[in-house]
């Protein structure tokens, strides 16, 4: 089941009569989002199981309300341009995807059949404004890297990449390689089957869960809007924690019907590369798969 970016994007109803407009409403916008998605994959987009955020339902509901070149949905799309940014996405990736937006609303009546999207015929003002959304975001990362992501409460993969550098640094001086003493335990969520703050509520579980197993002198961060990371030393007792991190996983996604139908969160062991910029690439590569 499908739900709202923040409540009900068509805004609230009551009585039976409107009962068939609001699910003829929400059939619009899944089958809106669904064509959106479809037409960005094949487009480019590299990792689906971050594409689907809240501000995408946001947008859907705002075109269907409306026309592209509405306010309500400038306003919508410039907010899908700084949740683009925040969660990794490049500009090209970005502009491309709003590029598969409008390819897919110049051909609402289509069912079968590939759109080809291009950047070039999308109207210079919506590149404009989308462009100008991701950068603010993009350009005030730059200058104040937040220590702790505001969603889940665990440290950024900015931090992880300094925990990282202090290890390789060390590792150096004692003529070993990092990855003999240490890796790193994965965790990522498919988010490609449900929107809205299920998925917000999902990563703040996998933050809890993560919190409880690792308790002692590990280092665990958000990598991604999807994706979580403990570091923790190769001491033997990585599997005992792996089964452990997966019971509390369940417990806790089990509560609620959306999440519990996402099936196994994927947990992986993932072996540190010799040099720490390769470090910093494998990171970045985790943070959208």
């Amino acid at each position: 089941m499908d739900v709202p970016a923040a409540g009900d994007p068509f805004g609230s109803r009551s009585g039976r009569t409107e009962t068939a407009r609001d699910e003829a409403s929400w059939g619009a916008l899944r089958a809106l989002r669904a064509r959106w998605r479809a037409v960005s994959l094949a487009s480019g987009w590299r990792f689906p199981s971050d594409w689907a955020l809240p501000e995408v339902d946001a947008v859907c509901a705002a075109l269907l309300r409306g026309d592209l070149r509405g306010g309500i949905a400038e306003t919508a799309l410039a907010g899908l341009g700084r949740a683009r940014a925040a969660s990794g996405a490049g500009l090209s990736e970005t502009l491309t995807d709003l590029a598969a937006l409008h390819a897919v609303m110049g051909d609402l009546d289509g069912v079968d059949g590939f759109i080809a999207p291009d950047v070039d015929t999308t109207p210079p003002r919506l590149l404009r404004l989308t462009a100008l959304a991701w950068a603010d975001v993009a350009t005030d990362q730059l200058v104040h890297t937040e220590v702790t992501d505001p969603l889940t409460g665990l440290p950024t993969v900015a931090y992880l990449r300094t925990r990282l550098a202090e290890l390789y640094r060390q590792a150096v001086r004692d003529g070993h390689q990092a990855s003999d003493e240490h890796l790193l335990l994965v965790v990522a969520m498919d988010f490609s089957e449900i929107a809205g703050w299920a998925r917000l509520t999902g990563m703040i579980l996998v933050a809890d869960a993560l919190r409880a197993v690792f308790d002692g002198g590990e280092s665990v961060a958000s990598l991604g809007p999807s994706t979580a990371a403990a570091l923790v030393a190769r001491d033997g007792g990585i599997a005992t924690r792996g089964v452990l991190l997966r019971r509390e996983l369940h417990e806790r996604l089990s509560i609620d019907a959306q999440l519990r139908e996402l099936g196994h969160p994927r947990i992986s062991v993932v072996r540190l590369p010799p040099t720490h910029d390769a470090a910093c690439d494998l990171l970045t590569h985790l943070s959208r798969g």
